[in-house]
């Protein structure tokens, strides 16, 4: 998958405009150097539930696995509910 990736140099430039892109579209940015992806810019999650812990929430009401849709089933039910501790 090729992915296209800002750099760190257009983001200093440009950050403003892409907190209003991201928020706005919802759909993450990815920042990096020459060319290699390094991080992404996600928007905050519309939802925010106080008893989970920062990061819970922001993968659980982002898009941050939204990949995961298209990714093949790995593990049957059987698997799941096998008990390894």
């Amino acid at each position: 998958m090729n992915i296209k990736t800002l750099s760190t140099t257009q983001m200093r430039k440009d950050i403003s405009d892409l907190v209003d892109i991201v928020s706005r579209s919802r759909k993450p940015i990815v920042i990096g150097r020459r060319n290699v992806p390094e991080v992404v810019l996600i928007p905050f999650p519309a939802f925010w539930n106080g008893k989970l812990s920062e990061i819970t929430n922001i993968n659980t009401y982002s898009k941050s696995f939204d990949f995961l849709k298209d990714e093949p089933e790995i593990y049957s039910i059987k698997d799941i509910k096998t008990k390894y501790a």
